[in-house]
């Protein structure tokens, strides 16, 4: 087991998560980062909000509103959907893996 402190993401000088929601993660296979998976958001109704692709390092990151969202991942390597809870500004961590 790591010993290391959870990692945060490196955001913009411009954020204040006094005032901003951030969902950020990782998506991941065998313990492994998965680069170029697509992550969609949708919204507390199933709707389309946004879609960005993992780094190299299988970072993501949503600047979203407080509320129910649904994360959804697409890789040639699997998929994964899992809800997120947004309560109020701030950071929202999410782990994906991929089955």
């Amino acid at each position: 087991m790591c010993g290391a402190p959870p990692q945060t993401p490196a955001l913009p000088a411009h954020v204040d998560l006094n005032k901003e929601t951030v969902i950020y993660g990782t998506v991941s296979k065998d313990d492994a980062p998965v680069a170029g998976a697509y992550v969609r958001l949708l919204d507390g109704t199933g709707e389309f909000t946004a879609e960005v692709v993992t780094s190299a390092t299988g970072d993501f990151r949503f600047f979203a509103a407080p509320g129910q969202w649904t994360l959804s991942v697409l890789h040639r390597d699997g998929s994964v959907r899992q809800d997120v809870e947004a309560n109020e500004p701030g950071l929202v961590p999410a782990v994906l893996v991929l089955s």
